[in-house]
């Protein structure tokens, strides 16, 4: 375990403010994030505490808030599953209760979804290659996003019945201008 840093003072209320100040201006955090940053930059715990209960007073850390966030954006830039979300959020120090509340807004179509657009852009890199290659390609992919296989392989499915229909479809149009 790393040695906190020491500060010149540990009981020093304004430094802890500035820190914990300078700590939220760089991106949004949780209550534990900070908690656990202030603890290792060497600031006594009751100093901790006191900040970390009036900044959640005054609303400038708030958990629920911030789970709904981070749901929000990591559902629609990375398109990780609900389970993904879930796990992400509690290795962050959320409540239980937020976390829920958080991924619940994620529905099972919005989450299908995310998968099918997930599947959809990886199969273009793959295309060409070996079927059951693909599978496999496309269904771990899906599974290191945290889907599971009950999502993952009927996505897949039909990413790769869309791509036959579509190679259909071409072959189809060739044959028609010989």
């Amino acid at each position: 375990m790393k040695k906190p840093r020491s500060t010149s003072d540990p009981d020093d209320p304004e430094a802890a403010r500035q820190y914990c100040l300078r700590l939220l201006s760089g991106r949004p955090r949780t209550r534990t994030e900070l908690g656990e940053a202030m603890r290792r930059k060497g600031f006594a715990e009751e100093v901790v505490d006191g900040i970390l209960e009036r900044y959640s007073e005054v609303g400038m850390i708030d958990d629920a808030v911030f789970a709904r966030a981070w749901v929000d954006s990591r559902h629609r830039v990375r398109g990780l599953s609900k389970r993904a979300l879930a796990g992400e959020l509690r290795r962050k120090g959320v409540d239980p209760e937020h976390v829920e509340a958080a991924v619940e807004r994620v529905s099972d179509d919005d989450e299908r979804e995310a998968a099918l657009d997930l599947a959809r852009r990886r199969y273009r890199g793959l295309a060409g290659q070996d079927p059951q290659a693909v599978l496999r390609k496309l269904v771990g992919m899906l599974a290191r996003k945290g889907y599971g296989a009950g999502v993952a392989i009927p996505v897949v499915k039909q990413v790769l019945a869309e791509a036959e229909n579509e190679a259909a479809e071409l072959l189809d149009e060739d044959a028609h201008f010989e």
